[in-house]
């Protein structure tokens, strides 16, 4: 598997109520060739990873609206698209919308400790692409138990094209996906619903770091 293969099967699945960054347009934020810029952000993101051998790749849920969906980059948003790059070594990724800049309380909270701790990761979902409800195309839903099966094997591609001496789980659902994969699987809380403080605490614990940061709460 290589990444530019792994990008190809992302672009190929449509599902109804979910948004795929790497195929789809939002006619309202995006601009007019945000999926092409998008499949391009996540492949240079994985090919740089590669590159530096990183073995560490960080699982959460699904993407958000004001994240992932928008930059194709898991777990960052358009404030922190920059400093992905940089995390790689100066990848070079390029907002995909247009209008002010957004900002996600995940992607937040997971930068502010990636900045920390200094060691690059790769980041991931369970579900790579954005449910939403039927009628809200910008609103968050836990994906379905079915459309999780559907989308497995990426994650399995994932970690056959990284090989990883690590997962790491942010939250539940992430831990559930994780526990049949023969790579050792850390669990830590995830950031969102209070937990940010223990996701924090936890990472820095993980990677033995003492904190830079106050630990007060992030609000967005």
């Amino acid at each position: 598997m290589t990444p530019s293969r792994f990008v190809a099967h992302l672009a190929e699945m449509r599902l109804p109520a979910v948004f795929n960054p790497y195929v789809d347009i939002c006619d309202v934020h995006d601009r007019s060739n945000a999926a092409r810029l998008r499949k391009r952000n996540i492949l240079q993101f994985l090919e740089a990873a590669l590159e530096a051998r990183v073995d560490t790749i960080w699982v959460a849920r699904d993407l958000g609206y004001r994240g992932g969906r928008r930059t194709g980059v898991p777990m960052t948003d358009d404030v922190h698209l920059e400093s992905a790059g940089r995390m790689l070594g100066g990848v070079e990724l390029q907002r995909a919308t247009k209008g002010p800049v957004v900002a996600e309380r995940t992607a937040a909270v997971v930068w502010r400790v990636l900045s920390d701790i200094k060691e690059p990761v790769v980041l991931w979902n369970v579900f790579p692409f954005h449910p939403h409800e039927l009628d809200d195309p910008f609103s968050n839903r836990c994906h379905t138990a079915s459309e999780r099966q559907l989308t497995l094997p990426l994650l399995s591609m994932l970690v056959e094209m990284f090989r990883p001496r690590q997962l790491v789980a942010i939250g539940r659902d992430a831990e559930g996906a994780l526990q049949d994969f023969e790579v050792p699987v850390a669990c830590v809380r995830h950031p969102s619903y209070g937990g940010q403080s223990e996701f924090i605490s936890s990472i820095y614990a993980m990677y033995g770091v003492k904190p830079v940061h106050a630990q007060a709460e992030l609000v967005l």
